[in-house]
């Protein structure tokens, strides 16, 4: 792995290198970059793919305590990474996380040349869902997320609705997800971060976020889970008709973790649009 110092703390990254176009794929909540190994190792051979780990709980670096950790601030964050690599002409990629709609159109989003969203947060889906609720909720409270995410050393708790068990059709591989929760489990600076993110939801981010996906005429590619029981199917077809450029995909035998249900396929689509778009 790979770091940078951005205003709001150290972040780590993968970057596979090579001259190949420039993808950056983000992951969402209690996760890191590894959710996209599959689909970065399809298209390592003639892409360059460059995956950070975003501080929301799957990170191993905690923030600075006075880091702005709402959606908005991340996305700033985002953008700050994109310029500081020096990374134009990207494809931006994201899953489960909705901030990169905010981005798009902010300092920074002139570097993003083409967009990608799978199943993500939009809309007034925003905390999204059971498992995004429920997180949510035991944010709120006084040692809340902790009691809720202790439990989750047990690994078939990890299949409940309330926390993974609705976001990928098939288990997520146990190294993987130990690997996604252990920093949450053990640092107390790491559930402060996930703490400051949840309690700054807002449904106006999102709402504002989808909004101005009107201004981006880039080529766009929305890829929704057709059987998603975390970000509703019809939040796909919405998004993908305020984009002047978009087009939607839905795909089949998957929920929300895309990457993890059909990499191939997900792989097959990334490449395809990123070789027709102008």
């Amino acid at each position: 792995m790979r770091e940078v110092e951005l205003s709001a703390g150290t972040v780590e990254y993968e970057d596979t290198g090579g001259d190949g176009p420039v993808l950056v794929l983000l992951h969402g909540l209690a996760q890191n970059g590894s959710v996209w190994r599959n689909v970065v190792a399809d298209l390592r051979g003639d892409h360059r793919c460059i995956v950070p780990t975003l501080p929301l709980g799957g990170h191993r670096r905690p923030m600075r305590p006075d880091a702005d950790l709402s959606m908005r601030g991340l996305s700033r964050l985002v953008a700050e990474f994109l310029e500081r690599l020096d990374l134009r002409d990207v494809t931006l990629v994201e899953n489960d996380w909705g901030g990169a709609h905010l981005l798009v159109t902010e300092r920074g989003g002139e570097r993003v040349a083409r967009l990608v969203l799978t199943s993500c947060e939009a809309f007034d889906n925003y905390p999204p869902g059971l498992p995004g609720r429920a997180v949510w909720l035991a944010a709120k409270v006084p040692g809340g997320l902790n009691a809720m995410v202790q439990p989750l050393r047990l690994r078939p708790l990890r299949r409940l609705p309330f926390a993974f068990g609705w976001m990928s059709k098939r288990p997520v591989p146990d190294e993987v997800m130990d690997g996604w929760l252990r920093p949450l489990l053990t640092r107390s600076e790491v559930r402060r971060d996930l703490r400051k993110y949840l309690r700054a939801v807002d449904k106006r981010d999102t709402l504002e976020a989808a909004g101005r996906l009107r201004s981006f005429n880039r080529p766009a590619l929305v890829v929704w889970a057709k059987e998603d029981r975390v970000m509703p199917p019809e939040h796909g077809r919405r998004l993908a008709g305020l984009l002047p450029q978009g087009r939607l995909v839905e795909m089949l035998d998957s929920y929300t973790l895309i990457p993890e249900d059909q990499p191939e396929e997900l792989a097959r689509l990334i490449r395809g649009f990123v070789r027709d778009a102008p």
